[in-house]
């Protein structure tokens, strides 16, 4: 099953459908007491960071709350309001002392205010590699999306979503490394489907091997023909890059003998490889 377009509480929030008569009486801004509303019982995030919280803080104190926050009739109080998208901002509000904020009040579903919740948490800028693909996991076992329409949803590209998505099938020591930050997704993604990755992981973490390094490191151990690769050699190599330019490839055979090829997307590169080796 492929989900086409958004789904109606994604498009009531974004402006991308038209309201019936009664939704548009729901779909309206209000400002609101900041007491009348509650968190999102389906908010898939649980923690926020205290210094960013009080930076958003200051900045309302400063500016005033500009954006209004997404909110549903609640359905155990009348007269009460769910928080659907923006309780941090919600939260920092309440620390900058406002009476009264910004709402859009939407008529979703529980499905749909869990949908634009999970969205909304994918957006943020402080996301780590496993955050982001348990919200694209969950928008594609629980709303059927496919990764075409997540990549258009997010404004990423396909190939990004797959493969933040494969981060996931790592082992469960690597996914807590990129979880605390001390893993990037860049270093880990030549991981994905090695044996030994979690040994190779903590060599990364020790040595701070960067993510070129690291698919030096791993592109033999994919192959059943797999070999040795000289720590030292990848380090020519990437000192020659880094000299040209251009991408680099060397092979070393056991016997220390091998190759050397260099990459060139275009005549004026072919030319500068030529007049370096040509060159007395």
């Amino acid at each position: 099953m492929k989900k086409k377009g958004l789904g109606r509480g994604l498009s009531a929030l974004f402006g991308d459908e038209k309201p019936s008569e009664k939704a548009s009486e729901s779909n309206r801004s209000n400002k609101i007491s900041i007491s009348d509303l509650s968190r999102n019982p389906y908010q898939p995030r649980q923690n926020f960071k205290e210094e960013k919280l009080e930076e958003l803080a200051n900045s309302i104190r400063k500016n005033g709350l500009i954006q209004p926050i997404a909110v549903r009739p609640s359905k155990q109080k009348s007269g009460k309001y769910e928080i659907v998208a923006g309780e941090r901002r919600w939260l920092a509000a309440q620390r900058a002392g406002l009476h009264e904020i910004p709402v859009t009040i939407l008529d979703l579903s529980d499905v749909e205010s869990l949908e634009v919740a999970i969205v909304e948490n994918i957006q943020r800028d402080d996301l780590n590699p496993i955050e982001e693909a348990k919200g694209y996991k969950r928008l594609n076992e629980e709303f059927k999306y496919d990764h075409e329409s997540i990549s258009k949803l997010m404004s990423k590209s396909r190939s990004h979503i797959s493969n933040t998505l494969r981060l996931l099938t790592l082992p469960s020591d690597v996914v807590a490394m990129l979880e605390e930050g001390t893993l990037t997704s860049g270093q880990a993604r030549p991981l994905i489907g090695i044996s030994n990755a979690s040994s190779i992981a903590e060599e990364i973490v020790s040595k701070n091997y960067s993510a070129r390094k690291v698919e030096y490191l791993t592109r033999s151990k994919k192959n059943k023909n797999d070999k040795f690769v000289d720590p030292n050699v990848i380090k020519v190599q990437e000192k020659m890059e880094k000299v040209l330019g251009l991408k680099v490839h060397i092979t070393n055979k056991k016997n220390n003998s091998g190759k050397v090829s260099i990459e060139y997307k275009d005549l004026d590169q072919f030319q500068l490889i030529s007049d370096l080796i040509t060159k007395h």
